[in-house]
């Protein structure tokens, strides 16, 4: 059955904006066609499910993704390009010497640095006295605890960079964003250890579904 002109994506999209749209009829546009017996949006629809929604669809490898009825070599080359130029786009705001004035945009330019990672990434975005962008670097990978994580390459970067403050962010691959016992306990001590050198913590962000978790905005700092 064919869809009223209003509920159709790309006609929804134009009157009301992409915000409008769900996942399902978002995605929908960028398969364009749907295959025998689904439309677009049925296939879309599947696609979220089998895969667990966007995060899945998109950090799946080319094998799994290309195994999936109705995908292929092309729409993966597609969705490789669609998930750069957004990382790209978003990076261009958080440019060298950009001033931290939106906790919002900060929020989503560590979550598109990180949100597609299939393991543990710890990252860092250093920042001089104004709260200007100098660097944002991912410097460990693997399991967020006290083994994985060195405080003193922490240290060792911020003085190089002669950064003021800095930015931490890791994701929760499970996209459970909830802070765990270790999160807690490695921030304490990256705080404890860059307050020696007069480098403060402004937060530390767990990426996952939906916005992250932000430490400060718990007060776990």
């Amino acid at each position: 059955m064919e869809l009223p002109e209003d509920e159709r994506p790309r006609e929804k999209l134009l009157a009301r904006g992409s915000g409008a749209l769900t996942d399902a009829e978002l995605l929908a546009i960028f398969l364009r066609t749907g295959v025998a017996g689904k439309s677009a949006i049925d296939l879309a629809r599947d696609l979220l499910a089998e895969l667990n929604g966007l995060q899945g669809l998109f950090s799946a490898d080319q094998a799994r993704f290309c195994a999936m009825k109705g995908l292929g070599p092309a729409k993966y080359v597609q969705a490789q390009a669609v998930l750069e130029m957004s990382r790209r786009y978003i990076a261009s705001q958080m440019r060298r010497g950009t001033a931290l004035t939106s906790p919002e945009a900060t929020r989503a330019y560590l979550k598109a640095q990180l949100y597609h990672h299939p393991q543990e990434v710890f990252a860092c975005l250093f920042l001089d006295n104004r709260h200007q962008v100098l660097r944002y670097e991912e410097l460990f990978y693997g399991t967020i605890d006290g083994a994985s994580v060195h405080p003193r390459e922490v240290v060792r970067r911020a003085l190089e960079l002669r950064a003021a403050a800095v930015i931490f962010a890791h994701n929760h691959p499970s996209g459970v964003a909830e802070p765990s016992q270790a999160d807690l306990r490695i921030t304490q001590r990256l705080k404890d250890a860059l307050a020696l050198v007069d480098v403060r913590v402004l937060d530390h962000l767990i990426v996952g579904d939906g916005e992250g978790v932000s430490l400060a905005e718990r007060g776990l700092l």
